[in-house]
């Protein structure tokens, strides 16, 4: 049995099987569920493939710790396990800055970039290590209660609670291990010298609203990646999930 993590990486595809492939990756702390509404609104035009990143959902964490480079090389293990050599490639947050990974240094498996919620560097090294640490010795309640309000408005948290209760619910059974590890990779990832170098067509999706990567963050993206698009939604962390209809059209206008 080979050991690379992709021959254990929790995935679907669907879609025609002919069509172009619509890869998406997901923020911390979630699972490839996330991207539901986009995928139930674009398979029958792309052959969508979600996965669940390493420590999370239905994925092996097998590390204590990890690089954001292990993250991006896992994208590239899939890709080739799928016989893929070009894909369309969205994610949000963590999923967003390895895609930037991926954009520095696999742009020849890229056709196009989304990078949604993110930045070329997400927070700072002792934040990510004491999350980490909390984590590591306590679980994952104390990240879980305060969720909802890093992730949505409180007008979206009172329009759809349950759907934000469910959404937390699965963040506090996410596996502490996975999380901590998928932390201390978030804690050292700093693109802002490299990002200059994308070549693929990208599009940048910023939350008005988001207290985490915020739309400074995304502006300096398109600063530093010659051409990018910019799309700010009236939303939090999680644009694709608040702004769903918003998010998934601009996705339609750019791939198109």
């Amino acid at each position: 049995m080979t050991t690379t993590p992709a021959a254990l990486m929790s995935y679907t595809l669907e879609g025609p099987p002919d069509a172009p492939v619509l890869m998406f990756s997901n923020s911390l702390g979630t699972t490839m569920s996330l991207w539901e509404s986009q995928a139930r609104a674009l398979r029958a035009h792309y052959r969508i493939l979600r996965y669940d990143t390493r420590g999370h959902g239905e994925s092996p964490g097998a590390a204590d710790s990890l690089t954001l480079a292990q993250l991006g090389q896992d994208v590239i293990d899939l890709l080739d396990r799928l016989k893929l050599d070009k894909v369309n490639f969205c994610g949000i947050s963590m999923g967003g800055i390895i895609g930037l990974w991926l954009g520095i240094h696999a742009g020849d498996r890229l056709q196009r970039l989304i990078v949604a919620n993110s930045a070329a560097r997400i927070g700072a090294e002792e934040g990510w290590r004491s999350r980490a640490a909390q984590v590591a010795g306590n679980g994952m309640d104390g990240v879980a209660d305060g969720a909802a309000g890093r992730w949505f408005t409180p007008e979206f948290i009172a329009r759809a609670p349950v759907l934000v209760d469910a959404m937390v619910s699965d963040l506090r059974h996410c596996s502490p291990r996975g999380y901590a590890a998928c932390c201390t990779a978030l804690a050292v990832a700093d693109l802002r010298d490299q990002v200059s170098r994308i070549e693929a067509p990208t599009l940048l999706v910023a939350g008005r609203h988001d207290p985490v990567t915020t739309v400074a963050d995304a502006r300096f993206l398109q600063d530093k990646i010659a051409g990018a698009e910019y799309l700010e939604l009236a939303a939090s962390h999680l644009s694709n999930v608040e702004a769903s209809e918003e998010f998934t059209a601009g996705l339609e206008r750019f791939l198109a």
